[in-house]
């Protein structure tokens, strides 16, 4: 048996073990639809859900890996079964292309408006 922030870390769902260990004790992290704590065990056919901004990662345990491991060998050890992500997530707002310098004030003004910000 493995460790659900081992687990979590092992198939790339979180880049460290800290910060699957911070989103499970902060109620992030579900295991059959129940909260744990970082130390429980996962076994095969458990269903993980993994709670982002606007978006819940549900993951089915296919193989309980205790070590990390490569990204080919990581998504054979989980079953995705979470919706596709949201298109408004992917979106890169108020990006600027390296090297065109810094922001001209229109360009900083446009940037805060599509980021929600007014200065009025």
């Amino acid at each position: 048996m493995t460790r659900i922030d081992v687990w979590l870390w092992s198939v790339r769902a979180f880049k460290t073990r800290s910060l699957a260990t911070a989103a499970i004790r902060g109620g992030h992290v579900r295991l059959n639809d129940e909260p744990v704590k970082p130390a429980h065990e996962v076994k095969p056919g458990d269903v993980v859900t993994v709670r982002t901004p606007g978006w819940d990662r549900v993951l089915k345990v296919v193989d309980p890996i205790r070590k990390r491991v490569g990204a080919k060998d990581a998504a054979l050890a989980m079953e995705d079964l979470s919706a596709p992500r949201p298109e408004y997530l992917n979106a890169a707002v108020g990006r600027r292309d390296r090297g065109t310098g810094r922001p001209t004030k229109k360009d900083r003004r446009e940037i805060d408006r599509l980021r929600g910000r007014s200065g009025a």
